[in-house]
């Protein structure tokens, strides 16, 4: 496994959110730092899952910012991830600008994409939109520079392509609960 000290750390704590919101926002960090662990370390998804839920959520520092975070959403998105990268991944590229590469990008913006690219794919249940915004938030806190416009512009136009029902109208659709 990867020492504590080589994985991303976010730069900043994200907005405050109900709880709810809060952990499934945590796991959604918690998630791109294993995928980025998995990536650069190669270790095992089963491995990685128990690290995170023993020993990084139930953490109480308050600077941990997957503390709290929902394990079975973690879980099911590391997984998803997993199983269907060779879906995943040619999506991703063929978003990106021509010359790019996922293979070529930044090992925790891939991850980033990864996740948000899996999410919109396999959960409905999750507004498109909110999708995009949780994922712009993690580019946020662990990047200062372009990133977090990368990761808005590839997963808009993997949602648009995967959800175009949603951005019919504006997006206007009859309200209903959202989950994050």
């Amino acid at each position: 496994m990867t020492s504590a000290a080589s994985k991303p750390k976010p730069k900043s704590k994200p907005k405050a959110k109900p709880a709810a919101q809060a952990a499934r926002s945590a796991a959604r960090v918690g998630a791109v730092q294993a995928l980025y662990q998995m990536d650069v370390g190669g270790a095992d998804v089963t491995d990685v899952i128990r690290e995170f839920t023993n020993l990084r959520f139930p953490n109480t520092d308050t600077e941990e910012t997957i503390a709290g975070a929902d394990p079975a959403f973690f879980s099911e998105l590391l997984r998803g991830v997993v199983r269907r990268q060779r879906d995943v991944d040619p999506l991703i590229d063929q978003q990106l600008a021509i010359g790019w590469r996922l293979v070529r990008i930044d090992s925790l913006l891939r991850a980033i994409l990864r996740s948000g690219a899996f999410e919109l794919m396999e959960r409905p249940d999750v507004p498109a939109r909110v999708v995009i915004n949780e994922y712009i938030d993690v580019a946020h806190a662990f990047f200062n520079e372009d990133e977090p416009k990368v990761v808005n512009g590839v997963l808009d136009r993997i949602a648009h392509r995967l959800r175009p029902a949603e951005f019919e109208d504006g997006g206007h659709k009859p309200a209903k609960p959202a989950k994050t």
